[in-house]
Parts: structure tokens; sequence; C-alpha cells
């Protein structure tokens, strides 16, 4: 594992492919309150890229025209959260995506466990610690055990997302996929539009 840490943008010229998995770290989990605090990102290489985001910062262009890119694949774990996020904290739409979440939903109906960890055990024999899942994303000078936790969250979602698309291909599931990674950033500015409870695709 090899972790980079960039303060407030990615540096210039960077290529990380044209599939990039991303996670966010934040202060909660309600995008409309808690900011923004580290955006990670890997090309499925070992690497992990960080931005730490500083209150008040300017987003930085650099990550702004990766997410919106639309030749290369954002590669999510609950990327509705994320996306959301992204949203509100550096004023982008992240597209086209892809959710390891909903990929294992769709396939992996023998089971209610769809975490991170979950996946990682269960499809790649990959134990993670989630114990700094709650620490404080915040703070100015993040921690080792901190870093490797955010990174553990992108270095596995490429292989993650071969096994389950071997899986969706073999249940006849892939265009459906398709078609909810597609629909997922509308998902998510209707979470931040107030639209997450009540549903409005809900009865």
């Amino acid at each position: 594992m090899s972790i980079n840490l960039h303060d407030g943008d990615l540096p210039d010229g960077l290529d990380l492919g044209p599939v990039v998995a991303v996670d966010t770290e934040t202060m909660g989990l309600n995008p409309a309150r808690d900011r923004l605090c580290l955006v990670q990102m890997s090309a499925g290489d070992g690497v992990c890229h960080m931005v730490q985001i500083r209150p008040g910062s300017p987003p930085g262009p650099n990550l702004q025209l990766l997410l919106a890119d639309p030749d290369v694949t954002k590669l999510f774990h609950f990327g509705r959260f994320d996306i959301a996020v992204l949203k509100a904290y550096l004023d982008v739409v992240a597209a086209p995506v892809y959710c390891t979440k909903i990929a294992s939903k769709l396939v992996r109906t023998y089971t209610d466990r769809h975490g991170l960890k979950d996946l990682c055990r269960d499809l790649l024999g990959v134990e993670l610690n989630k114990q700094q899942q709650s620490s404080d994303w915040g703070a100015d000078e993040l921690s080792a055990e901190q870093l490797r936790y955010a990174a553990d969250d992108v270095l596995h979602l490429h292989r993650l997302r071969e096994r389950l698309d071997a899986m969706l291909e073999r249940e006849g599931r892939t265009e459906l996929a398709r078609q909810c990674f597609e629909f997922l950033p509308v998902r998510a500015l209707l979470d931040l539009g107030g639209w997450e409870d009540p549903d409005i695709f809900a009865h």
C-alpha cells in the first residue's frame, strides 16, 4: 500500500485511468450538515491518493474535473452518500458511476450483509479494520491509523467490481445494474434536496 496525501487538490497532470475508486470521509452522515474532510482515490494499483479538504477552502479544480469527467468511471461503495456530499461541498456531480453496494444487493440476494467489510471478507478473503470509522476526520493532522483506514476503503474496490461483474453477468442482471448506476446521481441529488425521507418512490 502506498498513500499520497494532498492538501486541497490533486496535483496537476495526475492520470488515474478510466476507472477510479472514490470514497469520502466526513464529520457525520448528514451531507447537508456534516462537512467533507477527505476524498480518497485509487486506480486499482495499490496506490491511494487522498485530498484533505480544509474548512472554507475553495474546491480543488483538478479534483472537480476528475469527478465530472465523462470518460472516467467513478467506483464507489454506497455511492449514494458520497455523490451527495461531493455535490454539497465540491459543487460537482460525480458521473458516470459504479456502486459495489448496489451490485452486491442485486446479486448477493442470499444475504443481507452488503457492507464493504462483508464484501471484502466474503469475496476477496480480506479482513478490514473498521476501528477508525467514527474518528475525528476534521482534525488538522490525520493519524497513520486514519490514513490506513481511509485507503482500505478504495484499494479493494476494483477487485470487488470484477467479482461482482461476473456475478451480475451470471445472474442476467448486468443491464439492470447499469441502469441503477445511471440513476444513482439523481437519487443522491434527491437526498440532498430533502427527499430522502419521505422517499418520493415510497407509497
